[in-house]
């Protein structure tokens, strides 16, 4: 059966990358090559709930396309990041790093900008065919945060954000007919200096998953059934291999790995987390952990080498229709990669090489 996948680009020239994938044949290619505004480059990318729009952190905009197949990509439209004045200025350093789309109506659309001036969240109302229509709100997070990664509870009534910046992962209620946000607290990182980049909650809503990318570590988190609030179990799990510790320093560890994300598999049975390297000649990894019924983490299964160090990326996308396929980016070397789960092992089955600047963000599953 073939599937397809779209990837973005961390660097200018804009462009959204389309591969179809054989899962017989195990072969991987790229199709197309959809040209997008130069400047616009898409450091994340997501779908609407239907998969007929692509939303874009992109640079200094927040940008959607509409999807009528994976060869018919067409930009819609692309707006500036909100919040902080200076958050859209040229003459900043503030980036669009991640966007989430809700999956239940209105069907607003949540960014996050990144590096300074990045203290708050932008909100998107989408128009009747699903593209960006307005800013409808900035929600506050604090003066010098630095939100990664955001995710919704499986009702969407409340979204969790890993502040880098602050060390602390926030929560805030959803107001179920504007889509508007309102801050209901936040919970500190296991230790301090630890940076939440990644959050990523089981599908029973009961445990959320936080990586920390100095301390290069899966924290897990359970979720207070009248707070909402996260609060942290006590035990964490490695992202980069124990031996690293024989390193001079704990500070030489941390300088070495910078963890990146993580993704739950479809049926809610197994976890994925990677971190990066910060040396070309360095090899990043990918984790697999098996969890319970409500999520909680029963073991680590494998800690892998990924074949780079993964760059900005080394995002791991599970499957959204089976826990067997897994994709895997890297913007080091350019590669899409497409991983085969079974039997508790992972085995690259097919990878296919994109030689343009910044390419190899994170992939997503249309089909």
């Amino acid at each position: 059966m073939l599937h397809h996948l779209m990837v973005g680009t961390w660097t200018p020239p804009g462009a959204i990358f389309s591969f179809e994938f054989d899962d017989e044949k195990l072969t991987l290619e790229l199709i197309k090559r959809t040209e997008i505004p130069h400047d616009e480059p898409i450091s994340w990318m997501t779908f609407d709930h239907a998969k007929k729009n692509i939303y874009g952190a992109s640079m200094k905009a927040w940008t959607s396309f509409s999807v009528a197949s994976p060869t018919e990509i067409t930009h819609h439209s692309s707006h500036p990041i909100g919040g902080d004045p200076l958050a859209a200025s040229k003459d900043t350093n503030t980036r669009a790093i991640f966007v989430l789309a809700a999956q239940r109506p209105p069907h607003c659309v949540y960014g996050n900008p990144f590096y300074k001036h990045a203290g708050y969240g932008n909100v998107f109302s989408v128009d009747g065919t699903g593209g960006l229509a307005a800013n409808v709100q900035n929600f506050a997070y604090a003066d010098g945060s630095g939100v990664h990664g955001t995710v919704f509870d499986p009702a969407e009534a409340f979204l969790y954000s890993a502040d880098m910046y602050a060390d602390r992962v926030w929560v805030h209620r959803k107001e179920a007919d504007s889509g508007r946000l309102a801050v209901v607290g936040w919970a500190d990182a296991p230790a301090p200096g630890d940076h939440p980049r990644w959050v990523a909650m089981h599908p029973s809503g009961a445990f959320l998953y936080v990586v920390m990318e100095a301390g290069n570590t899966l924290a897990e988190y359970v979720v207070d059934g009248r707070s909402r609030l996260p609060v942290y179990t006590r035990r964490s799990f490695p992202l980069v291999p124990p031996a690293v510790d024989l390193f001079p320093a704990e500070r030489a560890r941390r300088r070495m790995y910078r963890a990146d994300v993580a993704a739950v598999s479809r049926s809610g049975r197994y976890l994925f987390a990677t971190a990066r390297a910060n040396a070309a000649d360095v090899t990043g990894y990918v984790s697999a952990f098996a969890l319970g019924p409500q999520g909680q983490i029963e073991r680590q299964i494998c800690m892998n080498p990924t074949p780079t160090s993964g760059g900005h990326s080394n995002a791991v996308s599970p499957a959204d229709w089976s826990d067997e396929w897994l994709a895997l980016t890297d913007d080091q070397d350019g590669w899409l990669e497409i991983y085969r789960w079974r039997d508790e092992f992972l085995c690259r089955v097919a990878r296919c090489r994109v030689q343009e600047p910044g390419f190899g963000m994170n992939a997503i599953w249309y089909d």
